[in-house]
């Protein structure tokens, strides 16, 4: 379950039929060399062209009223934390939520880009966003170009940069929006001029020579024809004769 209060977005996983071995090799070859250079396991997606104007209108600032803190949030978040408080100790929650974090050590993280990429890297639960701005830093196109990272809605910038993403809820994944610093110049510009400033390429070419290479490992089982079942007829049943009764006796009133 990846943590995103956005509606779904599709990826688009094209159906890979009679695939070449030796390309097939060649692809997981590409994904082991990457992991072996940046020591985690990296995959290159891209987002369905109909999510194009919902990611566009997701970097567009929001008015201040956009984020209002409603008594409806309020009460939710009040009736949570009393469901969570419930007839349970301090002690109680705590080893509860260390048998939680035991189980959980994996945080999957995807990137999610303005040119409809998404770049999806698997980290360490206990990992902080630190990991995740240096591991960026190495792959992007363009790295000395300041950017941030969000989540929406509603928009949130990641600041603190010493939280773990198990305690972000950020397990057993999430996804995260990437947007380069606005220029001040563009600040109060028109959308055109914001979208120029935050335009690509994002991810180096060596990052994005792995996109849809996931799908060559994906190769469909060989399906085997299930054996038509043998119809059996049963034994036809013997009817057992009826035992031969005595006739009737023949009532003295009829007269033949």
């Amino acid at each position: 379950m990846f943590v995103d209060v956005s509606s779904p977005v599709p990826l688009k996983r094209r159906r890979h039929t009679n695939i070449d071995p030796m390309e097939v090799e060649s692809a997981k070859a590409k994904i082991a060399a990457a992991k072996e250079k940046f020591g985690r396991d990296i995959l290159v997606f891209e987002t369905s062209a109909s999510s194009a104007s919902s990611t566009v209108n997701s970097n567009i600032e929001e008015t201040d009223d956009f984020f209002e803190f409603t008594a409806e949030d309020y009460y939710r978040i009040l009736a949570k934390k009393k469901e969570d408080k419930f007839l349970k100790t301090r002690k109680i929650r705590d080893a509860e939520e260390a048998a939680r974090r035991s189980k959980i050590t994996k945080a999957v993280i995807r990137v999610r880009f303005p040119d409809n990429h998404t770049l999806e890297v698997t980290f360490h639960s206990s990992e902080t966003f630190q990991s995740l701005f240096d591991f960026l830093s190495k792959v992007l196109a363009q790295p000395d170009r300041p950017f941030h990272l969000y989540t929406t809605p509603p928009k949130k910038v990641i600041k603190d940069m010493s939280q773990d993403f198990y305690s972000a809820g950020f397990i057993p994944g999430a996804i995260v929006y990437f947007s380069y610093d606005v220029p001040k110049a563009y600040t109060y510009g028109s959308d055109e001029d914001t979208a120029s400033a935050n335009c690509g390429p994002f991810l180096h070419e060596d990052i994005m020579s792995l996109k849809g290479l996931e799908l060559m490992n994906e190769q469909p089982e060989p399906v085997q024809s299930a054996p038509e079942p043998v119809v059996v007829n049963p034994p036809p049943v013997a009817q057992e004769p009826k035992p031969a009764g005595k006739k009737p006796a023949k009532p003295k009133w009829l007269k033949m």
